[in-house]
């Protein structure tokens, strides 16, 4: 029987009842009447909850869609430059104007981009709901003359011409044209990975049926590697500049932002191979809530975690107990008052992260989680919606589709650069290194037996050689026995222990390494792509940035942001939580550090993955956040720094009040965003150069 797409239906509880829960705890509806903007981006985050989980695919939905809806408002503004369009309109009510043309443009996108979705039976008719409910004519499709309604199918017209000419092969289905993986699949079901070829590539999972995390089958096996050919995608704000082009079989792989290669074995690099996946394998064991581990998750003990130098990677997380080198806050950094406390089960804090931040807490895909929490922060009581924390008070309307086309162009760049990396780097993911390594047997001591230098490091406690002492009756591998010489790793049981979600819990043991598994459903187990870089860590500080940024605050509002997961409610691989917790950050980037952490707690990245993809973030969020901001100032020439069409030395002195803090003409602190990362700072004054003196 196909498994309910809500994932949270389980122990009688109907998704719309969990879906209350959810609202109720972080995401909830807001007390004033929502712009329309707002509704039609639920529209698309109910969507995309309803549709084959692909990051790269609906990151281009949520731009696109925020495209058209900001197109739409800013054909009715004097200031603002348009993206993909150049029309002005003029209405004698404005406001009812954008309020039609916006929804004319996202509904035409919308209904284009999930005609086909697995869940269209009901997202379509949402769609036709809404336009309904706000009195336009659905049937309406002219794109001739100045009406409101023709302007919004005018521009979604635009916006879908465009994405079949951007490479995204949507035309095809987002099918891949030419990436053909190296290796044959891993049978994760059979004991260890005998048959990998090449341990530093992607390796497929062949599944008997695979349930991605909207929980759609997909029958016979398991689904392609998704989007290795994403480089070649059109970006929203990056540029040549950032771009390296490589051939492999033929085919150029493009890659914004390139980190680098990943650490293999058989390099120089392989013991940091060995180090991240061992640490992946420890981390596995502390998924047991029963093991009498009690942490504080408070923002009083964890996060304000600064991003460590290359050298400092390792150094950078704990690599026995977990977590990183955060120390927390001794005061909240907004209202000064110390943070209460919050000591719970270790077990309980990485179980609920690994699910919590996997595709968002209703399986809107990593970008799209982004947005709810997005949402989340425009509607808290305390937030004032002034671009960049200064200046007046903006309109919901305005605030919304401004922030949705900065949060959306940056989710899709973070795509097109982190699936660039993915497909050309083709790295593979901790079930195959792992079980790889353990096959070969242990690296540490050429004296012991299952000696081999690929093999993996013993760590007392956590990986382990079985002996026949271990498996002496009482010993701790007595389990085992029959099993001498083979690996054995103090990690999350897999589960082959769950009979039940909704009652069973795994626990943590001693088992086979040959065994080991991911914290998953067996039906998914990994994502089907690459984990060089993780796409996570690059879409969350992205996202992470652009809010700091756009609001002003590193902080959440109050500094403090809460999302809640009732006492064995809440997870879904298995019971649990043990009690009642409340994820809490005190700032963005602290919200996406926990998202780094979850995925090596989850047992689908190691830390290589992680420390490049933040990094990426950073530049790609800052780009995307001052490319948009430019457009939304009117000022489309960069260096123009006073607005008069030419850039020249007349440009200096206004140039040099953004930098000290005096306002001058009203596109100055954008235009003097001269190298387009976010920040009017001292980068810029040679990027100016660089223009003025090519």
């Amino acid at each position: 029987m196909a498994q309910p797409n809500c994932l949270y239906a389980r122990r009688g509880i109907a998704c719309l009842t969990v879906i209350v829960l959810i609202a109720s705890a972080m995401f909830a509806t807001p007390a004033h009447a929502e712009s329309v903007a707002r509704m039609w981006n639920e529209q698309l985050l109910d969507g995309i909850r309803k549709d084959f989980a692909r990051p790269t695919v609906h990151a281009r939905n949520l731009y696109h869609v925020s495209l058209a809806m900001y197109d739409a408002w800013a054909a009715y503004d004097d200031t603002a430059v348009q993206f993909l369009v150049n029309e002005s309109a003029t209405a004698v009510d404005i406001e009812s104007a954008r309020d039609e043309s916006i929804s004319y443009a996202a509904y035409r996108v919308l209904k284009a981009r999930f005609g086909s979705s697995p869940g269209a039976a009901t997202t379509i008719p949402a769609f036709d709901n809404l336009m309904d409910t706000l009195g336009f004519d659905k049937g309406y499709e002219g794109t001739v003359g100045q009406s409101p309604a023709a302007l919004g199918n005018r521009i979604a017209a635009q916006v879908l011409a465009m994405g079949l000419f951007d490479n995204a092969n949507e035309a095809g289905g987002y099918v891949n044209r030419h990436y053909q993986p190296v290796n044959p699949p891993i049978l994760p079901d059979l004991p260890g990975n005998p048959d990998i070829v090449f341990p530093n590539r992607w390796q497929p999972i062949a599944l008997q049926f695979f349930v991605d995390q909207g929980g759609n089958i997909i029958v016979g096996g398991y689904p392609e590697f998704l989007s290795p050919e994403w480089g070649q995608v059109t970006p929203f704000s990056m540029t040549s500049d950032s771009l390296t082009i490589y051939n492999r079989d033929g085919f150029d792989y493009w890659v914004y932002h390139d980190p680098g290669a990943p650490p293999m074995l058989d390099t120089a690099t392989e013991d940091y191979y060995k180090w991240g996946f061992e640490q992946v394998a420890i981390w596995s064991g502390h998924l047991d809530p029963a093991d009498g581990v009690m942490i504080d998750i408070s923002p009083a003990s964890f996060g304000n975690s600064p991003l460590p130098n290359a050298s400092d990677y390792e150094a950078f997380y704990d690599h026995l107990e977990g977590g990183d080198w955060g120390q927390g806050y001794s005061v909240n950094p907004v209202t000064g008052v110390p943070y209460a406390p919050q000591v719970v089960a270790r077990g309980d804090y990485t179980r609920i992260l690994a699910e919590f931040w996997a595709d968002g807490p209703a399986s809107e895909t990593p970008p799209g989680h982004w947005f709810t929490i997005l949402n989340y922060v425009s509607d808290h009581p305390h937030f004032e919606k002034r671009w960049r924390g200064q200046g007046p008070l903006l309109n919901d309307l305005e605030w919304d589709v401004k922030s949705y086309l900065v949060l959306g162009g940056a989710m899709h760049d973070v795509a097109i650069s982190a699936w660039g990396v993915k497909g050309w780097y083709d790295y593979l993911r901790p079930v195959s290194a792992i079980r790889y390594m353990c096959d070969l047997g242990q690296c540490s001591d050429s004296q012991q037996p299952s000696f081999n230098p690929n093999g993996i490091h013993l760590v007392p406690g956590h990986i382990e050689l079985v002996t026949s002492a271990t498996t002496m009756p009482g010993q701790r591998h007595s389990h085992l026995a029959g099993n001498e010489g083979k690996i054995a790793l103090w990690a999350w049981r897999g589960p082959d222990f769950i009979s039940n979600p909704a009652t069973d819990t795994a626990g943590v043991g001693w088992i086979l390494a040959e065994d080991w598994w991911p914290y998953q459903r067996p039906s998914f187990v990994t994502p089907p792509f690459a984990g060089y870089v993780s796409g996570h860590s690059t879409f969350s500080r992205a996202a992470a940035e652009i809010l700091t940024v756009m609001t002003g605050s590193p902080y959440f509002p109050d500094g403090l942001g809460e999302f809640f997961c009732p006492q064995n409610e809440f997870l879904v691989f298995e019971e649990g939580p043990t009690m009642d917790i409340t994820l809490q950050w005190a700032s963005y980037r602290d919200a996406s550090d926990q998202t780094s952490l979850s995925r090596i707690w989850g047992g689908i990245h190691p830390p290589a993955d992680d420390l490049p993809g933040r990094t990426m973030g950073v530049e790609i969020g800052l780009g995307a956040f001052g490319y948009a901001f430019q457009h939304f100032e009117g000022a489309t020439i960069k260096g123009d720094i006073n607005c008069d069409g030419v850039v020249d030395m007349n440009d200096v002195p206004p140039l040099v009040d953004v930098m000290v803090g005096t306002n001058g003409n009203p596109c100055h602190n954008a235009a003097a965003d001269v190298n387009i990362d976010g920040i009017a700072d001292s980068a810029d004054i040679q990027a100016f150069l660089d223009i003025l003196l090519p």
